[in-house]
């Protein structure tokens, strides 16, 4: 929107982290996951339940991924008609073997940023200079998450439950306040550190709709407020999990700027972003039994440079 204001001015007040783990940090909140914090996410497994929130990479319905980019393609490259050429590979003893390959945008399935993947001012996070991304991101890549890993515990936040409906609608905004009623309503308290796992089942409207659902493409999701970046940095949020694409109300819808916490906690406070998860199990599971903590592990894979990656996160009830 040409009369929407830069993000310099809307974030100018906005607090920052950067330098808080000095001035060559790649993991941001990250960091608030100590030894201590992996023990309390250890706590929350009471009854040895696992879920996988990765969503299937090559589903045959479809896979959702931000407007721009393409789905994965998985292409096999030997199976065992390979063998019925005279040009076969031979091997001793007449192995024969199935091998593909697949091409994918790294942030084309459920995935990690990158801390350095948005910015605005020329600056990333802990205030790299931007053109540290210039063929590869020397700084703040999603390497450094990958080699750490991360573990905590984690807390679903059923946002379409809470407020009864089957999906949250495109553009629908909650604020940390309605995460809070949502977290006392669901019976769970959200302490410091903890890993927020928020649940809007938006997706559904991709595999319902087809291609349909990128017209006016605004995901629901959390909206920008002084006061909500202010509660994840006095909160210490490590990391953010959504089973959206882009974790956030797509664009603003007071400001009319696009993807402002991208900026206000990933670039400025350096909190982890998560998306397009797979929810449904885990939320099925919470509603039912009312435990709405667990134990949350993920480490994506380790790409060097990059700006994301893919992750299967697992969930220990």
């Amino acid at each position: 929107m040409a009369d929407a204001p830069a993000l310099t001015e809307l974030l100018k007040d906005a607090p920052t982290n950067w330098g808080r783990w000095g001035p060559d940090d790649e993991l941001g909140s990250l960091n608030y996951l100590t030894k201590e914090e992996v023990l309390r996410g250890v706590r929350s497994v009471r009854q040895g339940e696992v879920f996988t929130l990765q969503r299937l990479i090559g589903d045959p319905k479809g896979d959702p991924v931000w407007p721009g980019r393409t789905p994965a393609v998985r292409t096999m490259l030997l199976d065992e008609s390979t063998w019925d050429k005279p040009d076969a590979p031979s091997f001793p003893g007449g192995l024969h073997y199935a091998d593909d390959k697949i091409e994918a945008f790294l942030q084309g399935s459920t995935q990690y940023d990158a801390l350095g993947h948005v910015w605005y001012n020329g600056k990333i996070w802990n205030g790299y200079d931007a053109r540290t991304t210039v063929g590869g991101m020397k700084k703040a890549s999603v390497e450094p998450i990958a080699e750490r890993g991360v573990v905590g515990r984690g807390v679903l936040l059923d946002m379409a439950r809470f407020r009864g409906k089957e999906n949250l609608d495109k553009g629908e905004t909650f604020t940390h306040e309605d995460l809070l009623a949502c977290a006392e309503h669901q019976g769970v308290r959200i302490e410091r550190h903890d890993i927020l796992v928020i649940r809007t089942n938006f997706l559904r409207l991709f595999f319902e709709q087809g291609p349909a659902f990128y017209e006016g493409f605004c995901e629901p999701g959390l909206v920008y407020s002084p006061e909500l970046v202010r509660w994840f940095q006095e909160m210490e949020i490590p990391n953010l999990v959504t089973d959206t694409i882009a974790n956030e109300v797509t664009t603003d819808p007071a400001s009319g700027v696009a993807l402002v916490l991208h900026n206000a906690l990933m670039r400025n406070l350096g909190v982890a972003f998560t998306e397009i998860c797979d929810l449904e199990k885990l939320a099925a599971s919470c509603a039912a039994d009312r435990q709405y903590d667990f134990l949350y592990v993920a480490a994506p894979l380790k790409v060097h440079e990059a700006t994301g990656a893919p992750v299967n996160p697992v969930a220990i009830k």
